[in-house]
């Protein structure tokens, strides 16, 4: 998989409360992915680089929006969503991979939102990016 950096929203980003992306996608005039598409399926890929822990039960559910307002805060569309998703499931290497759907416009800012709930997180890291093509496997720890 190549990762274009200008579609990456997080690169290991720690996130132990409710939180935007490190990164916001300036979108411009032109409100639409089909252009860097080149008439491909773009893909969400969340990625956990470091596994969450929390003292109780917490949950993160991973979303991509976009906004008139590069805070996302005026009134952000949703364009993609995971369920809430457990600690214990958030893994080193755990992965979604959401497919976008076709011919959607956004809002001029595009950016990711990591929404813990039951938190706070006491450790967490992840990334998020935009890609044409998600892989397909996992790398996993020698002996595991």
């Amino acid at each position: 998989m190549i990762l274009d950096t200008q579609l990456e929203f997080s690169d290991a980003q720690s996130i132990t409360a409710t939180a935007l992306s490190t990164n916001v996608i300036d979108l411009r005039a032109s409100p639409t992915l089909k252009d860097i598409a080149n008439g491909k399926q773009l893909y969400a890929v969340l990625q956990v680089d470091t596994a969450a822990t929390a003292a109780g039960a917490a949950t993160v559910t991973f979303s991509l929006e976009s906004d008139s307002t590069a805070d996302l805060a005026t009134s952000a569309t949703v364009h993609a969503t995971t369920a809430a998703i457990g600690k214990a499931t958030l893994v080193a290497g755990y992965q979604v991979v959401i497919p976008l759907p076709p011919g959607v416009t956004y809002e001029r800012y595009l950016g990711a939102r990591y929404t813990v709930a039951t938190g706070p997180l006491t450790a967490g890291a992840f990334s998020f990016f935009i890609t044409d093509a998600p892989q397909n496997w996992n790398a996993v720890p020698a002996g595991a």
